[in-house]
């Protein structure tokens, strides 16, 4: 007997009519997991085409592995680096990244995932694949000994308040991810801010020192890290955002696969250039005097850019109003950063300000479009 045979007689009890009825949300959601959907739309208009949720979420989800990847092992060597006589080998610093960061995403998922079950038995619908993303996402920009029920707690919050309580997936007007970030942030900000929460045992091991090149800076502390170094992720950070080199690999899935918006990113890189090169030419202080491509690969810049000021559901949907969303981001987080010392990283407020500015960005520019067409007939009418 297949594979297929074997779901489909599982599937029985919980079939229409059936005893366990109530409960196909959570058995679809194995079938729909590893297979295609085998419905298609009825009525109205519809595309036939081999791109679905799923699919969508897979791609982004491989687009992140090189970021999860090579967080863990940075995990491991900002570590051992620090601690003088240990093995810096990649293996080693690998295994000790994979040994911190594997529990959190089993949480997120275990967690996330338990609420989206429960919401759709609840609501008799299918369970949606959009927290596969969010799932690895949330992970990905935390600190790395963040406690684990912290980011239980974030993520109940994410995906109950941030998520549910608009209706599910495609229905949030804020990205769940960066709504997890928020929560921690301003709920246990001892957690996620200062000098001892990038860099694991940073608490326990009075040698080593665990802060960021942003928290320096802002500080007023000299930086030892070259170009270079925050370029490939060599820096302290939260796991998934220090390498902007291998977020960039995953930017070319998005893009090549149509995925992700190249607008946004290319408007989010044209913001944080033009606002950068401005602060530069003032250079009041050592966050302006930041060397503009600095900027660009230090903090969550590159990732938030990528994978979360990206999200289709959040974001801008019109191609100006892409351009237009994207270019505020970049130029906010620069603002965020260097006026805000006691936040100086930006980017998460700047993508959740802008979340929330996205349908009006949006409104304009279809208002906009709508005025030029008329003006266009009207002028057509007049010379006929």
């Amino acid at each position: 007997m297949s594979l297929r045979d074997k779901i489909d007689e599982l599937k029985k009890p919980f079939g229409k009519g059936e005893k366990l009825e109530k409960w196909a949300p959570a058995i679809n959601a194995l079938d729909t997991f590893l297979y295609v959907p085998n419905h298609t739309t009825k009525k109205g208009a519809h595309i036939r085409d081999g791109v679905d949720l799923k699919r969508t979420m897979i791609t982004v989800v491989l687009a992140l592995l090189p970021a999860l990847i090579y967080g863990m092992y940075n995990t491991g060597y900002q570590h051992f680096s620090q601690i003088s006589g240990s093995d810096l080998s990649f293996l080693s610093c690998f295994m000790y990244g994979l040994w911190k960061v594997l529990p959190m995403v089993v949480v997120s998922y275990g967690v996330g995932l338990a609420i989206e079950f429960a919401f759709a038995i609840y609501r008799g619908h299918e369970v949606n694949e959009g927290y596969l993303v969010t799932g690895l996402l949330i992970p990905l920009i935390m600190p790395v000994d963040i406690p684990l029920w912290m980011v239980a707690i974030s993520v109940v919050f994410a995906v109950i308040i941030g998520k549910e309580a608009f209706g599910g997936t495609g229905m949030n007007i804020l990205n769940p991810a960066l709504t997890a970030r928020a929560f921690a942030f301003f709920a246990y900000p001892t957690y996620m801010s200062g000098t001892k929460v990038w860099v694991s045992e940073a608490t326990n091991i009075d040698a080593i020192s665990g802060e960021t090149i942003l928290g320096k800076l802002a500080g007023g502390k000299e930086v030892a890290y070259s170009t270079m170094d925050m370029f490939s992720g060599a820096i302290p950070g939260s796991i998934g955002e220090t390498s902007t080199l291998w977020i960039l690999v995953g930017a070319l899935i998005l893009i090549i696969t149509g995925v992700g918006s190249w607008r946004i990113m290319a408007g989010g890189l044209i913001g944080a250039i033009g606002m950068g090169l401005i602060f530069n030419a003032v250079s009041a202080n050592d966050l302006m005097a930041f060397p503009w491509y600095n900027h660009l690969v230090v903090g969550g810049f590159a990732f938030g850019l990528v994978f979360m000021a990206t999200d289709p559901v959040s974001a801008a949907q019109t191609t100006k109003g892409k351009w237009i969303y994207g270019i505020l981001v970049g130029m906010f987080c620069l603002l965020i950063r260097i006026f805000n010392p006691a936040y100086p990283e930006g980017v998460m407020m700047a993508i959740l300000l802008m979340n929330v500015f996205a349908p009006t960005i949006d409104h304009y520019v279809i208002e906009g479009s709508v005025k030029k067409r008329k003006k266009r007939l009207a002028a057509k009418l007049k010379t006929t």
